[in-house]
């Protein structure tokens, strides 16, 4: 039986691991082709260790394994030409794009005792990755979804941190993640308004917590040991879960890009736990 994504071409950032990587597989389980780019290389104020090109080479053969056909390149979302040529690439090799998934994100975990200058370069690092890199991403892929005139599905990655704002801690690093993540739904409803005429649907999803490489690792760990009190504020989840799944993320975005949800647009979904109205 073909799957709900049958012929369809799905343009994904930040798909050599985590979420993105699940996205590419679990829209690929559903028949669509995959243009995957990540960055597989390390931002200097990032202080977890980021993605490899093994790691995208990874998320290709996973996605070969379900039979799809998969474009993969290097590319920084900070960089519009470079995701430009990206979609050309794709668009020469898999004939279009139908499905946008503005995933790629960065986490800068500061200290109040870093310097000015450590704590500028963190919040120029993060707004300049969560939030313009989907700008770029958007705006380089979406004239051909235009152009083709068959309509399209944009989803974007904001958070909690979009909704709730909770366990800000005023440095440069946390400042940028949540001022991004609040933004993009502004974004979001702006381009819903924009593109619907094209019927093109354009909606973010909120998870909590997430199981991927960008949150379960030794500096993360480490920050969270040295500042309880940013726990705290956090808080838990309302459903008995620490943390989500990738698959879980995907599954809502499966939902969300498919003609199931033909008429959903301009909405931030959470996918958290309950977390949102604990």
């Amino acid at each position: 039986m073909a799957g709900r994504l049958e012929g369809k071409v799905a343009f994904i950032t930040g798909a050599a691991r985590g979420q993105g990587r699940s996205h590419a597989v679990r829209l690929a389980e559903e028949g669509a082709d995959i243009i995957a780019v990540d960055i597989c290389e390390q931002i200097a104020s990032v202080r977890y260790p980021m993605s490899t090109p093994a790691d995208l080479a990874e998320t290709v053969a996973a996605v070969e394994a379900l039979d799809r056909r998969i474009v993969a390149r290097q590319a920084d979302v900070r960089d519009f030409q470079a995701l430009s040529d990206v979609v050309a690439i794709g668009l020469a090799e898999l004939g279009r794009i139908d499905i946008i998934l503005a995933n790629a994100g960065i986490i800068v975990m500061q200290s109040s005792s870093d310097d000015i200058r450590a704590q500028q370069a963190a919040f120029d690092d993060t707004i300049a990755t969560n939030l313009v890199g989907v700008r770029n991403t958007i705006h380089a892929a979406v004239p051909s979804m235009i152009e083709r005139g068959e309509g399209g599905s944009i989803v974007v990655t904001s958070s909690t941190q979009g909704l709730t704002g909770r366990g800000g801690t005023g440095t440069g690093g946390s400042d940028g993640y949540v001022a991004a993540k609040h933004a993009m739904v502004g974004l979001m409803r702006s381009w819903a308004n924009w593109l619907a005429p094209h019927q093109i649907r354009v909606n973010s999803v909120h998870p909590t917590g997430v199981n991927t490489p960008m949150v379960v690792n030794e500096p993360m760990q480490a920050f969270a040991a040295r500042y309880p009190e940013l726990t705290a504020a956090l808080g838990t989840n309302l459903l008995p879960v620490e943390a989500v799944e990738p698959r879980d993320i995907s599954n809502a975005i499966a939902w969300m890009v498919s003609d199931d949800a033909r008429y959903v647009t301009g909405v931030a979904l959470p996918v958290d736990a309950g977390f949102s109205i604990r």
